[in-house]
């Protein structure tokens, strides 16, 4: 994989991960609605700092889909912390991959500080210590 092509896969993941978040917050109320608002509005960062990259190596940025599939019902609060801490779990991975791939050292940097948020983001929803954050 191409570093351009690691951050597509980021962006797109961002995309998602703003819809996903975006639905579980409806559910959501009290100090864990303000926790996915927090995430919501860094997600939103990475986005927009993935398109900058995007474009500073001379490609076009992925746009978001209108809509996306949801991995599982989003019914109540515990369903809707359930889907944050899978969303997490998975921009892990591709943050994994975008270290991997990255050549250039702010995308690097960019990509080891998205994992590190993404690894203790899991931890705040619910999710269990893991050696290697991100490994699949």
């Amino acid at each position: 994989m191409t570093e351009v092509e690691a951050l597509q896969a980021a962006l797109a993941g961002e995309h998602a991960a703003l819809y996903g978040i975006g639905v579980a917050g409806g559910k959501l109320s009290g100090a864990r609605f303000r926790s996915a608002t927090d995430s919501y509005e860094q997600h939103r960062l990475n986005r927009d700092r993935l398109s900058q990259l995007v474009v500073a190596a001379g490609e076009t940025p992925a746009a978001a889909e209108p809509a996306y599939d949801l991995p599982q019902a989003v019914t109540n609060a515990a369903t809707a912390a359930a889907l944050i801490l899978l969303i997490e779990r998975r921009l892990a991975a591709v943050y994994g991959d975008l270290v991997e791939s990255a050549e250039k050292p702010a995308v690097r940097t960019f990509a080891v500080n998205g994992l590190l948020a993404n690894a203790g983001a899991q931890l705040s929803w619910g999710g269990t210590p893991v050696a290697f954050p991100g490994a699949v």
